[in-house]
């Protein structure tokens, strides 16, 4: 994969109860501005969305958002988006926020960004795309997330080699360079390993 033209965020439509989940969500923002990197995201200008959104804006970023028709009022869309799209549902939105991406990070959120993820580790695993999937484990947000993705290494529901190949990190400012680094072509070393020992982002 070339390097990151575009990255798409999942998040809550609430802000949360930590004040420093709003300040990662900012922090994302400008970063991702100044590499620069597209924002791909849920459209809306409630929550953590809402500000990651406007942080990229701030610093001069580029915004797409996709929103279905029925959420455009409840998550109050944001109009300053370069690309606003609507769809006629969910399913449709992910699709096309899994289009526009080439990778996906999530930030704290409920149970619509803890489904997102989910597919997208899904996918991977089932070998339908080969874009980074990263869990931005922002004060241990999705320690549980993770106990229960070992959980299920344990019972051989899951491949323990793909489980720990899951990008993680706990600092804002590594979200950027561990995607990067996942998205970089294979070195001849690394393509003559078993799939089993490839990272997750080239499956």
């Amino acid at each position: 994969m070339a390097k990151l033209q575009s990255v798409c965020v999942y998040c809550g439509s609430s802000a949360g109860h930590k004040p420093e989940y709003s300040h990662a969500a900012d922090r994302l923002g400008a970063l991702m501005a100044s590499h620069p990197v597209r924002l791909v995201y849920g459209g809306g200008s409630v929550g953590l969305m809402g500000v990651v959104a406007r942080a990229v804006l701030r610093e001069g970023g580029k915004v797409t958002g996709v929103i279905p028709r029925f959420l455009a009022d409840r998550e109050i869309m944001l109009k300053e988006a370069h690309d606003l799209i609507t769809t006629d549902d969910m399913h449709q939105r992910k699709r096309m926020m899994f289009d526009r991406s080439d990778a996906f990070v999530a930030l704290p959120g409920g149970i619509g960004t803890l489904e997102e993820v989910i597919e997208m580790l899904t996918w991977a695993q089932l070998g339908r795309h080969t874009k980074p999937v990263l869990l931005a484990n922002l004060d241990g947000f999705w320690d549980p997330l993770l106990a229960l993705l070992d959980h299920m290494a344990d019972q051989d529901f899951v491949s323990r080699q793909f489980i720990d190949r899951i990008l993680r990190v706990d600092d804002v400012e590594a979200i950027l360079p561990a995607l990067e680094h996942a998205a970089r072509p294979l070195s001849e070393t690394e393509l003559g390993q078993t799939v089993d020992q490839v990272p997750l982002s080239n499956l």
